[in-house]
């Protein structure tokens, strides 16, 4: 299609050439140029041709004139281009200090300026010099004034400054002319100045923006939720919270289990079961798993039974089987708790595990096995080596999983191993 493009673009110069030689060609024109005595006679168009040599040659000329000057000013923007590139490596790198001097000397030329000194300020940042890192972000607000009002957010937050990075973003936010950076320094100064309200409203233009990616996103989404969640200061302020969430921050594993673990704390049990149960039947999620064991209070009964017909689908999960445990340790059934613990100890050791079985034990009045399971759980913390407890080395824990039926996304049954 461009080929005959260019053929009927031809086509048309062509013609329109031929009607104007023409035409010229009738009367070429006639042009007299009297000067101090010099007489000059020609045609318009040998005159036109004469007025493009000249200024060609005019322009040859003054090009040829400004070319030492113009080998300085190419020389200075290579080199400028060469310290910024080494100065983004040094960065990346973690050389702060090389970073920071290439990136100086960059900045001095005009068009390298923004970026460069945006660069330094943050090498600056990186070392530690938040001071020097404020200077050099004044000079860069003039070359790019949005840009270094988010970086100087991020310097006041990282030197323990939230409230003021918080103050300083705060006018373009109720703006709505926060870029996405903005709107994340705004989100984390918040929850570090304990602003969870604010925190909560850079959620949305994040969302939007897409710039943090789903899994960027999704995390501080559930850091802000959690902190949302935790400073309710009552049971009334927590439901009207819940309540005003988008239905898709109420499904956030992290969300749910907060909210739980914090009504079950005011008392109000049944609500945070309710949203466990509700939530565990949607999609199944060994962290809710486990809060649905930790919560206290409810009808123990009615939850050993959930949880042991979750058990039927999922007998494999060592999360489920601790929770079990715990609910057994609560209803005093020694003897049940001691087999999911121990269960739950094969497939996945824990601290959380060896602490509930130690609790199972002393329950049954063996404080010498209660301790060994409570040493073993501060060793697991500490990371060194746990002790098997009389029972395990015994072999009376059934260490093998037992086989379900797995299959992968598209339904064809998968061997285990």
């Amino acid at each position: 299609m461009s080929l005959w493009r260019w053929i009927l673009l031809l086509a048309i110069v062509a013609a329109l050439a031929a009607f104007g030689w023409h035409w010229v060609a009738v009367d070429p024109g006639y042009v007299l140029v009297r000067l101090r005595g010099w007489r000059v006679e020609t045609t318009v168009v040998a005159a036109l041709l004469i007025l493009l040599v000249a200024w060609a040659v005019l322009v040859v000329v003054w090009r040829l004139l400004r070319w030492p000057f113009g080998a300085l000013s190419r020389r200075h923007r290579r080199l400028s281009r060469k310290r910024l590139a080494e100065g983004l490596i040094a960065l990346m790198e973690g050389r702060h200090g090389d970073a920071e001097r290439d990136l100086n000397r960059a900045s001095r030329l005009d068009a390298l300026r923004g970026v460069a000194l945006l660069a330094s300020a943050e090498a600056a940042s990186r070392r530690g010099e938040h001071g020097r890192a404020l200077e050099i972000l004044a000079e860069a607000s003039q070359a790019a004034p949005q840009a270094a009002r988010v970086l100087r957010a991020r310097v006041l937050r990282r030197d323990g400054k939230a409230a003021e990075a918080l103050a300083l973003l705060v006018p373009d936010a109720d703006k709505g002319a926060l870029p996405p950076g903005g709107w994340r320094e705004l989100a984390l100064s918040a929850l570090v100045a304990g602003d969870t309200r604010r925190a909560l409203a850079a959620l949305e233009p994040l969302q939007k923006s897409g710039a943090l990616g789903t899994r960027g996103y999704t995390a501080l989404e559930a850091r802000v939720l959690v902190a949302a969640i935790d400073t309710a200061p009552d049971g009334a302020a927590l439901n009207t919270l819940w309540s005003q969430l988008p239905k898709t921050q109420r499904r956030a594993p992290a969300a749910i289990d907060a909210y739980a673990r914090r009504a079950a704390g005011f008392g109000l049990v049944l609500p945070a079961m309710d949203e466990l149960e509700s939530a565990l039947r949607r999609e199944w999620s060994p962290e809710l798993v486990e809060a649905y064991g930790v919560l206290a209070g409810g009808d123990l009964d009615a939850r050993l039974r959930r949880a042991e017909g979750w058990l039927d689908a999922h007998p494999n999960d060592a999360a489920l089987l601790l929770a079990t445990g715990r609910i057994c340790v609560r209803a005093k059934l020694w003897g049940k708790a001691r087999q999911y613990l121990e269960r739950a100890l094969a497939l996945a050791p824990s601290a959380s595990a060896w602490e509930a079985l130690g609790d199972a034990w002393q329950g049954q009045g063996d404080a010498t096995q209660a301790q060994r399971c409570y040493r073993n759980a501060l060793a697991m913390t500490r990371g060194e080596t746990v002790r098997q407890s009389a029972s395990q080395t015994a072999g009376v824990i059934d260490t093998s999983a037992i086989a379900v039926e797995e299959r992968d996304e598209h339904g064809v049954p998968r061997l285990r191993g």
